[in-house]
């Protein structure tokens, strides 16, 4: 079947504002107002960096605990009283008790999760600004762009700079939505929610089978279009596609069921969160059939990927905090252009090695309770940056 093809017209126009020079005062007040920004992200880094050391560490013991304890299940189709309370792991099926049903566009699968996705067509307003002096005034020069364009969420043209020939819908006629299977299991036993809540790995579902549901209602490719000419949309048309996650019956044109592997805590046929003596709780489903180490072995790495990326993030704030708090020094001297330029090399310099340095402490202090040597390798560490940057700056010249 042919898919349809998405046309958009594109209209644009410019807008130009200017205001005088801000003064020395108003850069200074601004400034000022930056500083306190900057503050409050520099003490937020030190949070963040500190909490998900704690965090890493937790997680790491806690599945390495769970490692220790962990009973792989012989058969997922009976239970065993002998297990109760216990940490399993068992590898099987994804069955459900009954299909998802769309009544409104005859469609069904048997399925954990069914997702409705409806896109309207609409304007959609691009903006590119670029500033530049002239005459002692500062001007902006705003291009405003329009396309029509698919869109999942309604896109309010209230705001837009020029919303005469522009106007969109304010709400969609078919709403998006999810459904989940009430009733989720892998043999005799039943998911929790939450790991049903990490069965998201979502495909797109064929309606090559499907006929068209109502008279005003046309099948393209994939999509169903609510439209008079889909091939030419205007806007307020919708289009609806389907994605399903967790296939839990053999299907003749989807395959058979997906399998999961799981490690919870039995509770009666019940799959349930297990807390750590570590203090976390270990509640794994991953697609596929896994060994124990090859879960335990993705968790960790799990882990240690959120750990950098927070560690990451927390270097970020804090070199952006300090280069807030100290942009005054760049705003005492933004009249001497050369002067300028190299206090601003300066200040990015000075904010990377003090952000290196009290990140590599913090972190540090953040492993001091857990694993004293390496905590001080980290603080030795942290000196580094400091010691780095004092060397490269010239000896005074003896008189």
């Amino acid at each position: 079947l042919q898919q349809f093809s998405d046309t958009g017209s594109r209209k644009e126009h410019v807008k130009i504002t200017s205001e005088s020079k801000p003064g020395f005062l108003e850069r200074l007040s601004e400034t000022s107002g930056g500083m306190l920004m900057g503050l409050v992200t520099f003490l937020l880094a030190f949070y963040l960096l500190f909490t998900n050391e704690g965090r890493a560490l937790r997680t790491a013991k806690s599945l390495d605990e769970g490692l220790s304890l962990v009973i792989s299940l012989d058969s997922i189709h009976s239970i065993s009283q002998q297990n109760e309370g216990r940490l399993v792991h068992l590898s099987g099926a994804l069955s459900t008790s009954k299909p998802l049903f769309d009544p409104s566009y005859g469609l069904s699968i048997q399925a954990v999760k069914l997702k409705r996705n409806v896109e309207m067509y609409q304007w959609v307003e691009y903006e590119d600004s670029k500033e530049y002096e002239e005459n002692g005034e500062i001007k902006k020069e705003t291009k405003y762009s329009y396309n029509t364009e698919w869109k999942s969420e309604v896109v309010n043209s209230r705001n837009f700079d020029k919303e005469i020939g522009h106007k969109n819908p304010s709400a969609m006629a078919v709403e998006s939505f999810t459904a989940v299977s009430p009733n989720v299991q892998v043999g005799s036993f039943v998911l929790s929610k939450g790991l049903v809540d990490k069965i998201d790995d979502f495909k797109r579902l064929s309606l090559s089978n499907l006929e068209d549901p109502h008279a005003d209602v046309t099948r393209g490719g994939d999509y169903f279009y609510h439209s008079e000419n889909p091939r030419r949309p205007e806007v307020g048309d919708l289009r609806v596609s389907f994605f399903y996650a967790g296939l839990s019956g053999d299907d003749p044109h989807l395959g058979s069921a997906d399998k999961v592997t799981v490690i919870a805590r039995q509770r009666g046929d019940q799959l349930v969160p297990y807390h750590t003596k570590s203090g976390d709780i270990l509640e794994i489903l991953h697609p596929g059939d896994l060994s124990v180490e090859e879960v335990f072995q993705k968790e960790h790495h799990s882990n240690t990927m959120k750990t950098w990326a927070l560690r990451a993030a927390g270097w970020f704030s804090m070199f952006v905090g300090i280069g807030l708090m100290t942009r005054i020094f760049y705003t005492l001297v933004d009249w001497f252009p050369v002067v300028r330029d190299l206090v601003n090399i300066g200040l990015k310099a000075f904010a990377f090695c003090v952000a290196t340095s009290l990140s590599l402490l913090t972190i540090s202090v953040g492993w001091l309770f857990y694993r004293p040597l390496w905590a001080l390798l980290i603080a030795l560490l942290s000196v580094v940056p400091i010691v780095v940057a004092k060397s490269r700056v010239p000896p005074k010249k003896q008189q």
